[in-house]
């Protein structure tokens, strides 16, 4: 069986289960999103109205359920889950 493309023009949907299944909190997902888009840890503090050891505590719990070391295999990860577009 092959997998198919998506056209280009198809909408993002988010991998709900996956999220369930890794326990990702929505302000998780919100520091997520902010990651990918190359924020640094003060920039999402900034954001999000929180300290950037709060933000430590949030990526450090990420990488934890993703799985992952880095910023950018995070992101990778999050891309391949379909927890990001």
């Amino acid at each position: 069986m092959r997998l198919a493309r998506r056209p280009a023009s198809a909408t993002f949907e988010k991998n709900t289960a996956a999220l369930a299944t890794l326990g990702i909190t929505l302000r998780e997902q919100e520091v997520l999103a902010l990651l990918a888009a190359g924020k640094s840890n003060k920039e999402i503090a900034q954001k999000l109205g929180v300290s950037p050891n709060t933000v430590k505590t949030q990526i450090a719990s990420l990488y934890q359920k993703l799985e992952v070391q880095r910023r950018t295999q995070a992101v990778q990860k999050a891309r391949e889950l379909a927890l990001i577009p």
